[in-house]
């Protein structure tokens, strides 16, 4: 049995673009065409679209979904592979929460420093006017030495 791109869409919860997409890049195959041109999916690579749809879900890359993909297909996989690859995605995401927590860390420092009134001066607004963009965001730092923020005494400017 055959579906069109709309109906692999909705059995695998991957839009139809994402599907396209992922054809593009090589990610999933080009799919088979009926002669007026309409793509058609099979059960198996709707199944396919699904484990694309939840690796995504878990933040994988392409390329890591990729290599996903490869190891899912090899039954002889050593399944050390798998796992590496896992924890290798473990400290991606642990070094991404580590930049979320100083973004918000610095962002809440601005707005407590904002005045939030009818002023016009803002440290939020002279933060992103910088000419170049806060530490904290580059370089992890904790918003206490990010470069222009002094707790307690909110934005300094450049000197």
């Amino acid at each position: 049995m055959s579906m069109n791109i709309g109906e692999a869409a909705k059995a695998s919860g991957v839009s139809a673009k994402m599907i396209r997409h992922y054809e593009s890049v090589g990610l999933f195959p080009q799919a088979v065409r009926t002669e007026s041109g309409y793509r058609q999916y099979t059960a198996k690579e709707v199944s396919t679209l699904r484990f694309v749809r939840h690796s995504r879900d878990l933040g994988f890359s392409i390329e890591q979904i990729r290599e996903l993909l490869s190891l899912w297909h090899d039954r002889k996989r050593p399944s050390r592979q798998v796992r590496a690859l896992a924890q290798a995605h473990i400290a991606e995401l642990d070094a991404k929460l580590v930049e979320l927590h100083a973004m918000k860390a610095t962002l809440a420092h601005l707005v407590q420093c904002c005045h939030g009134d009818d002023r016009p001066d803002c440290p939020i607004i002279d933060l992103l006017a910088q000419e170049t963009a806060a530490p904290a965001l580059e370089q992890n730092h904790a918003p206490s030495r990010t470069v222009g923020l002094q707790p307690g005494r909110g934005l300094r400017r450049p000197t």
